[in-house]
């Protein structure tokens, strides 16, 4: 058998019964006043609002726990330089046992000092 290829007027018509299928599709499809449709739309709506609902809480929590961290910072800050203040007070405090040290030491250096000019006058 020989093959034997469509002719032009086979595929204009199977081309026009395509279209004819379509349009009939689009006439069958539902009205958008149709309860299903309407259904759907309403569907669609709720499930946006609880999205935007979500979303909403989403930034709240993240405002709470930046607020949570930036307190959580300051106090931090707070006892970092109630540190370094008791740290300072430290220092001053032993660089006065020191000093009050060193005058002790001058002092009593003096008195021998002095005990020692007394024995040989």
């Amino acid at each position: 058998m020989a093959f034997k290829g469509d002719k032009f007027q086979d595929r204009a018509a199977t081309a026009a019964e395509a279209r004819k299928k379509l349009a009939e599709r689009f006439k069958q499809a539902p009205k958008p006043d149709d309860p299903r449709v309407l259904a759907l739309a309403a569907e669609r709506k709720a499930i946006a609002e609880a999205r935007e609902l979500r979303q909403a809480e989403r930034a709240k929590q993240k405002l709470l726990e930046e607020a949570r961290k930036a307190e959580e910072a300051r106090l931090r800050a707070i006892e970092e330089a109630r540190a370094a203040e008791e740290a300072r007070l430290a220092a001053i405090q032993e660089r006065a046992k020191q000093l009050q040290a060193a005058a002790e030491a001058k002092a009593a250096r003096d008195a021998r000092y002095a005990a020692r000019k007394a024995k040989k006058k």
